[in-house]
């Protein structure tokens, strides 16, 4: 009998160890991971946005600079102004969750001073990457921030008058820099400014560390934006974004921004991630 419990025993236990194992999706098994950014909650606190990711399944969160933090901290916001104490209660908070805050984007630094304080809240968050757009004359101070934190500077391109809305610039700017910087993309900004999404993820090979994913709608009269859309229902042809990343053989996370429905998108983002997976499950 003390045999038999025995055997159950380590059976039980060799279960457990690869629960992990079994709980990741194909993609993440393939090194994408799907993230939000929290702009797609910017209505609500951080506090409810991280409930918001939990109730989607999403493991990842990117935090855009000034969320409010909510809760018991009010009014308090996500910067490189928050207390030690807060930083590890949030950290703690998204953990509890099943989360893990990867990144703070899009950071535009008021003044060059600003990045060391910006690279230390990081370190301290244990963020991987910041998303950002610096000044073309901080990025000697950046490229050395980089490198002494050990964090990834992952470029973002509003339209313009961004200087980086178009990839060309970017690679300019960066060339012959760290491999820790590179490109956060933002494939609805391409195409809002008439730019062939696809093509500038070619561009930008070996230079994108993570993205700002979405779908838009096609342009109509009267309209001012092309507003984001249900994956796979609008004009960016999601599988063909996904399919050259495989080819590129990219890692890294994909955030969600959809910057639609802001007071119920997540019926939305459900359906975004479903597609996703579809489509993962078909190139894999």
């Amino acid at each position: 009998m003390e045999k038999y419990l025995y055997k159950i025993g380590i059976l039980l236990l060799s279960f457990l160890f690869v629960l992990p194992a079994a709980a990741q999706t194909k993609a993440e098994k393939n090194g994408w991971r799907l993230g939000i950014q929290s702009y797609s909650f910017h209505k609500f606190s951080l506090v409810e946005a991280l409930d918001k990711t939990q109730e989607l399944g999403v493991k990842n969160i990117e935090i855009y600079p000034g969320h409010k933090l909510g809760g018991k901290w009010g009014d308090k916001v996500f910067d490189f102004n928050l207390d030690v104490a807060t930083q590890k209660e949030i950290k703690k908070l998204a953990s509890s969750k099943g989360i893990k805050i990867v990144g703070c984007g899009v950071y535009v630094a008021d003044k060059s001073s600003d990045w060391e304080k910006m690279f230390r809240f990081a370190k301290s968050m244990d963020l991987e990457f910041i998303s950002c757009e610096p000044a073309m004359e901080d990025w000697d101070l950046v490229e050395r921030l980089a490198k002494q934190y050990n964090i990834k500077v992952t470029v973002h391109n509003h339209p313009q008058p961004s200087t980086y809305w178009n990839p060309d610039y970017l690679l300019k700017a960066i060339q012959g820099r760290s491999k820790l910087i590179g490109s956060c993309a933002d494939v609805g900004h391409w195409r809002r400014e008439g730019l062939n999404q696809i093509d500038c993820l070619k561009k930008l090979e070996g230079r994108v560390l993570s993205l700002h994913f979405k779908d838009i709608a096609d342009k109509k009269d009267g309209e001012q934006e092309q507003h984001d859309v249900i994956w796979g229902t609008g004009i960016l042809d999601v599988k063909g974004m996904l399919k050259e990343l495989k080819r590129q053989e990219f890692k890294g996370v994909f955030s969600i921004e959809y910057e639609y429905n802001w007071d119920n998108s997540v019926p939305d983002i459900k359906k975004c991630i479903e597609y996703f997976n579809q489509i993962v499950d078909e190139l894999f």
